[in-house]
């Protein structure tokens, strides 16, 4: 049978990056000890208030359709919460509730993209960019980082990339997988290239209560701004919230009337009982979310401290966000060499930087998304697979 050319626009490099992911729990289903670092899947439980939030709702019988832009009192939260973070001014009628920050980001696609359209995109990037902006027919243009600046964007790279086709700007800040952050500075002369050439820009903020180094900017919060952003959040990463699939959009009013049109075609809303579960995480200040914040910060150090001064390793360390990135290339391997070696030999599954883009070639992504001393583990099997992958060329 015949399928439609979206499905190979949605395939891709991307898609193709979790095969180690998937050789590492095959490997896990046979009994072989593996420690799992190639996804940012938090192994926090989700605070218990919040469950029991979602159990009152769904014993009070909230299991019919939802308002599909949202519930209001879930979209005053954001707002609320928001405005607190960020300085920015908005109400609940420019908020929109998505099943996570993925489907957030398509759908703003969707709603400002054409085919044809230029999308400038800073990478290395999340793996699923490219299978988002490849099922509208956009073109993504990536706008190379260097490892040895911290992966920061260079806004007079942006700048050499505006052609008269391009329509947006995607930056994630705190990005998937380096863990950089965007400086003030840096945001505002961004800001001014896209009010100069009217682009849109998707700022992807999904880790932004995971900074441990500097400010986050919300960039639509600078001048100018507000009405050509479209700001991507969720509380999969910050409150141990992944599978709950709850995240939202803020933008100028008619785009999230757009969203709206579009989540009732594809959507139709997401659960009552998940979104009243959602709103008391905006609303209580929850000490188990400090502790996990904490806790990222620390594993983060570990693993810094713990690779740095390891032959052929070079650990960046990120100012956020919830991996860091190694720079194997002193090994002599690629980093998808050094991952299929590490996972079959080592038992430890990381991701290759290659799947992020050209610019993290050469690196693997280590995931903090076990505890400090299966880390401490990982980091002893990773610097040995080093040290023997440099034996083996003396040899």
């Amino acid at each position: 049978m015949r399928y439609s050319g979206l499905t190979h626009r949605i395939a891709g490099e991307g898609a193709a990056a979790w095969h180690i992911h998937n050789r590492a729990l095959q490997l896990r289903e046979q009994g072989v000890d593996i420690l799992l670092l190639s996804v940012g899947d938090p192994d926090f439980d989700t605070p218990q208030p919040i469950v029991q939030a979602a159990v009152e709702s769904l014993l009070a019988g909230d299991t019919h359709y939802s308002e599909v832009r949202g519930r209001r009192g879930l979209r005053n939260s954001i707002a609320r919460r928001h405005q607190r973070h960020t300085g920015q001014v908005v109400d609940a009628e420019q908020v929109v509730i998505m099943p996570g920050g993925q489907c957030a980001v398509y759908s703003v696609a969707q709603c400002v993209l054409d085919p044809g359209d230029e999308v400038i995109v800073a990478e290395p990037m999340y793996v699923t960019y490219e299978g988002v902006f490849g099922a509208i027919g956009a073109k993504v243009v990536p706008v190379a980082v260097r490892s040895e600046y911290g992966f920061r964007v260079d806004p007079e790279d942006v700048a050499a990339l505006i052609t008269t086709k391009t329509r947006a700007v995607l930056l994630n800040s705190p990005n998937n997988p380096s863990g950089a952050s965007l400086s003030l500075d840096i945001w505002r002369e961004l800001a001014s290239l896209c009010i100069r050439h009217d682009l849109w820009l998707i700022s992807d903020e999904v880790y932004s209560e995971l900074l441990y180094e500097g400010e986050h900017i919300s960039p639509a919060s600078l001048p100018g701004m507000a009405e050509r952003t479209a700001t991507i959040n969720s509380l999969s990463k910050s409150h141990a919230m992944s599978g709950w699939r709850v995240g939202w959009v803020i933008g100028p009013k008619l785009l999230a009337d757009h969203l709206e049109h579009l989540s009732l075609c594809m959507l139709f809303g997401i659960p009552e009982f998940v979104q009243k579960a959602a709103q008391l995480a905006l609303d209580e200040d929850l000490p188990e979310v400090t502790l996990m914040r904490e806790e990222y910060r620390q594993r983060r150090d570990l693993v810094c401290a713990s690779l740095y001064g390891c032959a052929g390793l070079r650990p960046i360390r990120p100012d956020g966000g919830m991996f860091v990135m190694v720079d194997v290339r002193q090994t002599g391997l690629s980093a998808q060499r050094f991952a299929e070696c590490l996972l079959e030999g080592y038992g430890v599954s990381v991701l290759a930087g290659e799947a992020f883009g050209p610019s993290a070639a050469g690196h693997i992504r280590i995931g903090l998304v076990v505890d400090r001393l299966k880390l401490a583990d990982a980091c002893q099997r990773i610097a040995l697979c080093a040290s023997n992958v440099l034996e083996a060329r003396r040899a």
